[in-house]
């Protein structure tokens, strides 16, 4: 049996808390995390078995990872009556020690905050073609508040010349990356799979080939195996999410707001997927930084728009995610043995940024 400690969480609610946080977008759904319940609380790690070396030689894009499963964890104890209070990277001697949550004291959910925590089960990366509909103003609003209530900014890009220049770094990172065998080869360990396997994007949630000649080079995640596109849409909203800095701090603190734009646009009833080639090739991430925000280095790239249901993709179990406390290995007593297969405003909770 496991310990809830001062959260003050039944052993149910604590593996509803962890499952809530293992449904966060990771980079190839690597799911780059791991979770040690203790006296005081839950500890993120980083879990860097599952870092991509090639695409993500710093761990940037893991750490981004982590802050998205930070904020589906608050909102999940949020939802449980918790009150989160959160410090970053607490300890320098542990640096994959990405958070602790412990509690600062009971608070039920707002409205948007129930919203935002039922949208997390419901939440899809969506790698097919949406429909040729513009993403609704009040919801490029409700996109860009919610990346602002976790210190960061969503930029859409909008202006015509900028889109032209965008497309053509997507097109010459695109053309990189494929390019380069050790990327390619990491990319086909990871995705276009058929087999049943806890991780990773298999193909039915692939979407199409991409157009060689696409201005929004999407990558193949279906190992080849899928139809050639057609019908995409010609002018999908491309939002930038940026923060401050570069640096552990700043890249979780992007994970947390990525999420919660992700959220906001899933309970708008939009579709939303990546372009990471923008901001996984360093020389095109720096061109991106100088065109879009002038000194904010972007984190993120998304691309927006309305689009139909997609499958989802597969979840690790609760008991590969859970670290045994720092005595010794135990018996958590959770439940959760079977793999999770997910259908792919008010501050949920305080964040207390300690070094």
């Amino acid at each position: 049996m496991i310990d809830t400690g001062s959260l003050g969480l039944t052993e149910a609610q604590l593996a509803d808390a962890v499952g809530a946080a293992a449904r966060a977008p990771s980079l190839h759904n690597t799911q780059p995390w791991l979770f040690r319940p203790t006296p005081d609380g839950i500890e993120l790690h980083a879990d860097r078995d599952r870092q991509l070396p090639v695409a993500d030689p710093s761990g940037r894009e893991l750490r981004i990872a982590c802050g998205a499963a930070l904020l589906n964890l608050r909102l999940a104890l949020v939802g449980h009556g918790v009150r989160p209070l959160v410090t970053l990277l607490p300890d320098p001697a542990r640096p994959d020690l990405v958070a602790v949550v412990r509690r600062g004291g009971s608070r039920p959910p707002t409205p948007e905050q129930r919203r935002l925590l039922e949208a997390v089960p419901r939440r899809r990366t969506n790698r097919r073609p949406f429909t040729d509909a513009l993403v609704p103003t009040p919801a490029r609003h409700a996109l860009r508040r919610a990346a602002l209530d976790e210190g960061a900014w969503l930029d859409l890009v909008t202006d015509p010349v900028q889109r032209v220049e965008l497309g053509a770094m997507a097109r010459r990172a695109h053309e990189r990356q494929m390019a380069d065998p050790e990327f390619v080869a990491e990319l086909e360990r990871w995705t276009g799979h058929g087999e049943e396997r806890p991780d990773g994007v298999p193909a039915a949630a692939g979407g199409p080939l991409p157009r060689p000649n696409a201005t929004w080079v999407l990558r193949d995640y279906s190992g080849g195996t899928a139809r050639a596109a057609d019908d995409v849409e010609a002018e999908p909203l491309i939002a930038v999410l940026s923060v401050h800095a570069d640096g552990p701090r700043e890249e979780v603190r992007a994970g947390q707001a990525m999420q919660r734009v992700l959220l906001t646009a899933t309970t708008h009833g939009l579709a939303v997927s990546f372009l990471s080639q923008l901001v996984e090739c360093p020389d095109v991430r720096e061109s991106m930084r100088r065109l879009i925000s002038g000194t904010r280095p972007p984190q993120v790239v998304l691309r927006i728009g309305q689009g139909w249901p997609v499958p989802g993709t597969p979840r690790r179990p609760l008991g590969d995610l859970l670290l045994p406390p720092p005595d010794g290995p135990t018996d958590t007593g959770l439940p959760g043995s079977a793999p999770l297969h997910v259908e792919d405003g008010p501050d949920p909770g305080s964040t207390n940024h300690h070094t």
